[in-house]
């Protein structure tokens, strides 16, 4: 990532110096250079001290910019800058950061006089190369600083607007990017399931199954949708070794950057959805998707262990229904579905976050800066949702509660007639879908996830009736009855019924 945003930054003019401990990626950053021609903008530092003096202008701030693995490396890499830092210096972390570890940095610099922005870069390595979603979070005086530039290299969506935009103060940025990250895994999943039940349930051809992406694409509701256009690229491409097979056909189904911790924001993203009490079904489903797939030797015993002693083991089988055409439409609503609670559940996290934290974030900028490069991008659904957040009825638009204080209860945007109307409509469709795969035994964790979201969200009359009154049996929990005034959020009942007296040996 940072080796290609070098490369960015230099053919936007920009003279980049740069260090890193590996000389494998020194030797790669240097040698794309040369063959581009912008080796004389590029330039290898051979240690903090020479890359502080290399780059010093009398009465002039610094812009230092991190591309480095979570965690405590930013740390070190920071403590390895400090003795030569001046104040008014920048540092601007491009990392997939904790946004707490980017909000104790900053509280660490801030009295120096030094600013340390967290940004958020979203787009993978391609992105970094021709221009990434920037989410940068910082104080006003950090951000005003380093928005000219983010705007001259970031993505710029259709209209020729950079993706990018000051989102708020403190860790907002790799909190707005972190959150990106797990609508990205929701999105991801469903997208998977919806190829595995094209292929292995409908018998359909990787080429069938570009054509029908390529469809898709092309046209409402999942316009110019970035993991779609990539998913044609993917089923299209031969295997270089054999050139008569597809690449994707070799590929072992394991996932395993979140299990060894290359990746955290995913983890993260629903860590925070429990964290601050939101259900976030359709994205914590696809983690824990992934968390399964990661071992492919623990699922290849317990496969065997099913076989050798059950009298029934789970076999994916033919969904053969009497119109193809019929159910692949009911399919591309039951993604769109998956898509839009994804968002949503996504963007319910941030409001939380940013109602906990008093950051005024705007959320029609937020989706604003998802229109180009970035993984999420999907056209259709950022006009559906740029129209809720600009509507005089956005759920959104009531004022933060001051920090540390009580969140109040999160506004749904599973109330707006702009995003219901969609959704029920796919209802049906994505029924249809789940019924089908359920018969077939196929894998559909985050499009199942997605329907029960949608009916229970929607639910006045839920099982937890019976969960309330057996917490109450057994803790005490208190329960309202229905008869009682409901009152808005999550307050607690004030009733108790003493189901069955608690006894001890003396009590007989």
């Amino acid at each position: 990532m940072g080796g290609m945003m070098s490369l960015l930054y230099a053919e936007h003019g920009v003279d980049v110096h740069f260090f890193d401990p590996s000389e494998e990626n020194v030797h790669q950053l240097l040698h794309m250079a040369k063959k581009l021609k912008t080796d004389h903008k590029i330039v290898h530092e051979k240690d903090y001290e020479q890359l502080c003096k290399s780059i010093s202008v009398p009465s002039q701030p610094r812009l230092f910019v991190f591309s480095i693995p979570h965690g405590t490396v930013g740390d070190k890499t920071v403590d390895s800058l400090m003795p030569y830092l001046q104040k008014g210096d920048v540092i601007l972390d491009c990392s997939n950061e904790l946004w707490q570890n980017t909000e104790r940095r900053q509280s660490k610099l801030d009295p120096k006089g030094i600013h340390y922005v967290g940004c958020g870069v979203s787009g993978g390595y391609q992105s970094a190369r021709h221009g990434p979603s920037m989410s940068p979070g910082g104080t006003p005086e950090a951000l005003d600083k380093v928005m000219p530039f983010l705007r001259r290299v970031a993505a710029k969506d259709k209209q020729g607007r950079p993706c990018t935009t000051p989102i708020g103060p403190g860790g907002s940025g790799h909190y707005v990017k972190m959150i990106h990250n797990g609508i990205e895994q929701g999105m991801m999943s469903a997208l998977a399931e919806a190829w595995s039940l094209m292929t292995t349930h409908l018998g359909m051809t990787y080429e069938e199954v570009a054509n029908t992406f390529e469809e898709w694409n092309d046209t409402d509701p999942l316009r110019d949708n970035f993991l779609i256009s990539i998913g044609v690229e993917i089923n299209r491409t031969k295997d270089p070794d054999a050139p008569s097979k597809y690449l994707l056909a070799s590929i072992r189904d394991k996932v395993v950057q979140d299990v060894n911790e290359e990746e955290g924001t995913g983890t993260w993203s629903c860590w925070q959805a429990i964290d601050l009490h939101i259900p976030a079904p359709t994205i914590v489903a696809a983690h824990l998707f992934r968390l399964a797939s990661a071992d492919a030797t623990q699922r290849a015993a317990v496969s065997e262990a099913f076989t050798q002693t059950s009298t029934y083991l789970p076999t994916a089988s033919k969904i053969d229904p009497t119109d193809r055409t019929a159910f692949l439409s009911d399919l591309q609503q039951a993604l769109y579905a998956s898509f839009l609670t994804s968002f949503a559940q996504g963007l319910h996290i941030i409001h939380a976050a940013a109602t906990a934290n008093s950051w005024p974030l705007d959320f029609a900028a937020i989706i604003g800066i998802w229109r180009g490069g970035c993984i999420i991008q999907s056209d259709y659904i950022s006009d559906l949702f740029t129209s809720i957040f600009t509507s005089s009825t956005n759920p959104f638009a009531s004022p933060s509660s001051p920090k540390n204080s009580t969140p109040t209860p999160t506004p749904s945007l599973l109330t707006h007639p702009l995003l219901v109307k969609p959704l029920a409509q796919a209802y049906p469709s994505l029924k249809r879908v789940i019924a089908a795969s359920v018969e077939a035994d196929a894998i559909v964790p985050s499009l199942s996830a997605t329907l029960e979201y949608l009916k229970y969200s929607k639910s006045t009359e839920m099982p937890t009736q019976f969960m309330e009154a057996q917490l109450d049996f057994f803790g005490g929990h208190m329960y309202e009855l229905k008869s009682d005034r409901l009152r808005p959020g999550a307050e607690k009942g004030a009733r108790h019924f003493e189901w069955r007296p608690a006894r001890g040996i003396l009590d007989g």
